[in-house]
């Protein structure tokens, strides 16, 4: 008799060119973001392929959401499967928003091209394979375990690219992950099939504006360069503040290496005038800046208060002032969201890790991701703390030119995925 675990494999195996095929239409779907370009699109294609396989369909528009407009409608997808007796619910959820496909590619960013073994298109690694490996896995485990109990949900959700508000952080509100409905959460994010991602670290952004007084150019002396004030806040930056960084290190398993250090990473700086269009032709007018904006993206820990955060940069604003005449300025909060880590003892992190081990034959590394992803909606707004990411892909690959997706990597998380179904969902034989 061959087993559950066995038979699953076989299924997948069996699908390669229906992964192939699945994840090369969600490829050439640009669902750029920003501005958030082909969201119903995608949710209509996803919501089509999976009608075929018995989901009852939902889609939600975020109405109101920060990004949603009539121009631009903020759409996501729910599908939900119902088993044949009560259990639990296991929701696979992705973003199928991308980011720009900047330069430097040597394939057609929406191309799809298959050649030896890796799919090439913005967003095959970040993360549509995932999305495809998840409902292969899916679609095999009904097919191999029809009388599963519980449900299987797979979601196909905006904006995680630009901080899922008007995704998953709209569905958490209305309760779509709250634990009374959800149980199990996994996010095929890429970071690497060997690997289950707990977490991330905190993240505060905020913008500092230094201000000035405008005058003649050929004057700056009857001016007051907002421009340099905020060269000083730089070094003192430079001089105190990423020093003290540096020496701050986590417990959390992060990866790569250099993020297991509190990091800041200046976004962007713009003084004077704004940047003229690209089709004017003249020069600017001669003018001392009153205005200096930087916006700041400040990467912070589990061990850290985010009360420290903040003070920190006061602490450089306030330093400088004390320093330079007629320095002023304002600092304004942009966003704040809070580190997170679910226990390795949670049951969807032991039940996943018993299925790389089956599928790969080697125990799977516990990592926390440099950066935030969708995990935080759900475990601040729905309270559901049972949730990881884990997923194929090469995360150094994201948002990178020719990003891509390997096959074989694809065909190894479906087979971690609904080995992982077979386990959570009670299947009559465990895999």
């Amino acid at each position: 008799m061959v087993d559950v675990a066995s038979r699953l494999r076989e299924a997948i195996d069996a699908k390669r060119d229906d992964l192939i095929a699945l994840t090369q239409d969600l490829l050439r779907i640009p669902t750029i973001n920003p501005p958030g370009d082909c969201y119903l699109e995608i949710c209509e294609y996803l919501a089509n392929r999976l009608k075929t396989h018995g989901f009852e369909i939902e889609m939600i528009r975020a109405n109101g959401a920060v990004g949603d407009s009539d121009r631009y409608p903020r759409w996501n997808v729910i599908a939900r499967r119902e088993g044949k007796r009560v259990g639990d619910c296991v929701h696979f959820n992705s973003h199928t928003d991308v980011v720009e496909t900047g330069r430097g590619w040597t394939f057609d960013p929406f191309g799809g091209e298959l050649r030896d073994g890796k799919i090439y298109g913005r967003g095959a690694c970040d993360m549509k394979g995932g999305l495809a490996a998840s409902i292969i896995a899916a679609e095999a485990f009904i097919e191999t375990c029809p009388d599963y109990a519980g449900a299987i949900e797979i979601s196909g959700t905006a904006d995680e690219e630009s901080g899922g508000l008007g995704g998953v952080a709209h569905l958490a509100e209305l309760g779509y992950f709250d634990p009374a409905r959800v149980q199990h959460v996994i996010i095929p994010e890429p970071l690497n099939k060997d690997r289950i991602c707990l977490g991330h670290r905190g993240v505060w952004w905020a913008q500092i504006e230094t201000f000035g007084e405008i005058a003649h150019g050929s004057m700056p002396f009857l001016g007051d360069c907002a421009v340099r004030h905020m060269g000083a806040v730089v070094s003192e930056m430079e001089e105190t503040l990423f020093p003290a960084l540096a020496a701050k290190r986590t417990e959390m398993p992060v990866v790569p290496e250099g993020a297991k250090q509190s990091t800041l990473n200046i976004n962007s700086l713009h003084g004077g005038q704004d940047e003229l269009p690209v089709d004017f032709t003249g020069f600017p007018s001669p003018t001392v800046p009153d205005s200096c904006r930087m916006v700041i993206d400040r990467r912070f820990l589990l061990e850290e208060n985010i009360d420290d955060v903040q003070r920190e940069i006061g602490d450089v604003l306030e330093a400088v002032q004390a320093k330079r005449e007629n320095f002023s300025y304002e600092l304004k909060e942009m966003h704040r969201v809070i580190p997170t880590m679910t226990d390795r003892n949670a049951p969807v992190v032991q039940t996943v890790s018993r299925a790389v081990e089956a599928v790969l034959g080697t125990q799977p590394d516990y990592v926390v991701s440099p950066g935030t992803y969708d995990q935080k909606h759900i475990a601040r707004i729905g309270r559901l703390h049972n949730c990881i990411a884990y997923g194929p892909g090469i995360l150094d690959l994201a948002h990178k030119p020719d990003e891509y997706i390997g096959v074989d990597d694809m065909i190894d998380s479906a087979k971690v995925m609904a080995l992982s179904l077979a386990d959570l969902l009670g299947s009559h034989e465990r895999p």
